[in-house]
């Protein structure tokens, strides 16, 4: 039997003329009786049209017949469209996830032939607390003057560059931080081969150096410690190693097997034994890539120049980068121009694990947005416009909690990733005692990053790119990691009792847990004023900071990092009239149910439930 796979950008072919068909519609008089038309399960009016060999207003005429108004540039679901071609005289089968992947993602090379792999230079990322020296550690490696030109001595951007150690290129890629190395992540770019984590010696672990630590061990990065500033004369290494060890990575030193190097970036001091050494783990690697092919990789930063318009620094992963190529990245496309080493010095050409910075895109990219080469300019657009329709009949993100439930009983998955965080460090061992008893030979419940404090954009951009489940204890979310957990569909539980979160665990585990009952946040206030009404009682008088409050919320009640109260609103009022609800710009009264000690200050965190 003949199958006809979805191929949206091929041009429609006459093949006789045309003939009425059922309903009264135009349809090819020569439609092969035995092929089958494979459609994804979402498409574009136009691209069922394309895929038909159809006119376009035939198909909108069948949908309006079915009660459907669209337009070419609308998308339909499988049944609609299978719908309009089956009455079309087609015969219709459903790709499967498979299937559209490899029909709708052109941007994903193919794999290469054993013989056709050569060895390829390391990329290292160089991730650790602010202020612990990782520019100015790049800086003596490469013998120029970064730190300098920054803000303050802090990187401002993601830079990449290339240095040579004994005639072995290496490629560095200096970050702002971990969430713009897990940011890229989420977008499906694992650009880092080793990650060097730089910890100062006379400071010590810190937060930041934690949270790094996480987000490497989440993407399956080796870690080669740098333990900088040992010219201070507090450095205490020993310490370092100590505080390291204790975040399970044990020196070799100590019968571990987490490479330690002390270094001092601005001596100079020990900056070869680092070389040394990532050369070691990296031979462990055995990095190959095939140069002789079309080039692909990664985007690690971009920018908008007044007279150059768009600039991307790329990282070329697979084959070879040239002047002239045509090249789809992301959602946009472009024909290179021109482009730059990290050294200011232009080339024709850039191969396999090569920095460039690239000149002729279209519009901005953004970082971790992978790139493919194409043989034409017609070629591009048409990858791009898939890319997009791709885009957005897709659903990112993680998956839910019941998702994951459902999917240890099947047997898809053997893993429960969670991102915990604590009002205080104290609750953080507590949780993770209860925790660790939820684990069985069913499914083993993994803790990628544990932390005391809110909910943070960091916490969401880990959790997107590890498929993981955020949860809190007797803390709350921020903001902006509350918008950004929506986008990317991130889900977020938040506990007030210890033995309820275990519970929900263990579940899950079992592969038992239901949907749960949905918390939907309605808005911020802030408490500007305190009013006492009697001898016990207190009106807030509160401005609306966003969103909106409504006489049915309930509100957590936060001053300054600590959660003090939970409850549900008893009165609201503006002015002297009672309110049903007040929205985000204006002021009102409100008094908590069981709750009277407010202080100008309190910020209230409003949210009702849905149920599940």
């Amino acid at each position: 039997m003949a199958r006809r796979s979805f191929r949206p950008n091929r041009p429609p072919r006459r093949r006789g003329p045309r003939k009425e068909g059922r309903g009264g519609a135009a349809v090819e008089a020569a439609i092969d009786p035995n092929a089958v038309l494979e459609l994804p399960p979402s498409i574009m009016v136009s691209q069922l049209a394309t895929a038909m060999h159809a006119n376009p207003i035939d198909i909108i005429k069948q949908l309006m017949r079915s009660g459907i108004m669209a337009t070419v540039n609308e998308v339909i679901d499988f049944e609609m469209a299978a719908t309009v071609a089956t009455t079309l005289g087609h015969r219709v089968r459903r790709l499967d996830d498979s299937d559209a992947e490899k029909e709708a993602d052109p941007l994903k090379p193919a794999e290469d032939a054993e013989e056709d792999l050569e060895p390829r230079a390391p990329v290292v990322t160089i991730l650790g607390h602010v202020d612990h020296g990782k520019t100015t550690l790049l800086d003596a490696i490469r013998n120029t003057n970064v730190a300098d030109k920054e803000v303050g001595g802090i990187t401002q951007h993601i830079g990449a560059y290339q240095v040579e150690n004994d005639g072995v290129k290496l490629t560095f890629l200096d970050t702002p931080g971990h969430e713009a190395f897990t940011a890229m992540r989420a977008r499906g770019a694992q650009a880092t081969d080793v990650a060097i984590l730089v910890v100062a010696a006379d400071d010590g672990v810190m937060p930041q150096t934690t949270e790094a630590v996480d987000h490497a061990k989440a993407a399956g990065v080796p870690i080669v410690v740098a333990i900088n500033k040992m010219d201070r004369p507090d450095a205490d290494p020993d310490r370092v190693k100590r505080q390291l060890s204790e975040l399970g990575l044990l020196p070799e030193d100590w019968g571990g097997d987490t490479i330690m190097v002390p270094v001092s970036a601005k001596s100079k001091e020990g900056i070869s034994d680092l070389l040394e050494n990532l050369m070691v783990v990296t031979e462990v690697q055995e990095l190959r890539a095939n140069p002789n092919r079309p080039a692909s990789g990664v985007v690690v930063e971009a920018q908008l120049d007044k007279s150059k318009g768009p600039l991307a620094t790329v990282l070329v992963q697979q084959g070879t980068l040239r002047v002239g190529d045509n090249i789809v990245v992301g959602d946009t496309w472009g024909r290179i121009k021109a482009m730059i080493l990290d050294t200011g010095r232009r080339t024709k050409e850039a191969g396999p694990s090569t920095p460039v910075e690239i000149l002729g895109l279209t519009t901005l990219p953004a970082a971790g947005d992978p790139f493919l080469a194409t043989e034409d300019e017609r070629s591009a657009k048409a990858l791009m416009e898939t890319r997009l329709r791709r885009k957005e009949s897709q659903q990112a993100g993680s998956l839910s909690m019941e998702e994951v439930s459902t999917r240890i009983q099947s047997g898809e998955t053997k893993e429960l990733p969670i991102i915990l965080k604590c009002d205080v460090s104290g609750s953080i061992e507590a949780v993770r005692a209860v925790i660790a008893k939820s684990s069985s030979e069913i499914a083993q419940v993994r803790i990628l990053h544990a932390a005391a404090g809110t909910v943070t954009e960091s916490d969401i951009l880990l959790a997107s790119a590890s498929s993981a489940i955020v949860m809190g204890f007797n803390t709350r979310i921020e903001p902006g990691a509350k918008a950004l957990a929506e986008q990317n569909r991130v889900q977020i539980r938040l506990y007030d009792i210890i033995y309820q979160l275990a519970e929900d665990v263990e579940k899950a585990i079992q592969g038992l847990l239901t949907p749960e009952d949905k918390e939907v946040l309605d808005g911020h206030v802030e408490v500007r004023a305190v009013f006492s009404v009697g001898r016990r009682d207190k009106i807030a008088g509160c401005q609306v900071l966003d969103g909106l409050v409504s006489r049915n919320s309930q509100v957590r009640i936060t001053r300054g990092k600590e959660l003090i109260f939970t409850g549900g609103i008893s009165t609201l009022k503006r002015f002297k009239d009672d309110a049903r609800e007040v929205t985000a710009g204006f002021e009102c009264g409100l008094t908590v149910e069981g709750f009277t000690d407010f202080e100008e200050g309190d910020l209230l965190e409003a949210f009702h439930i849905e149920q599940g």
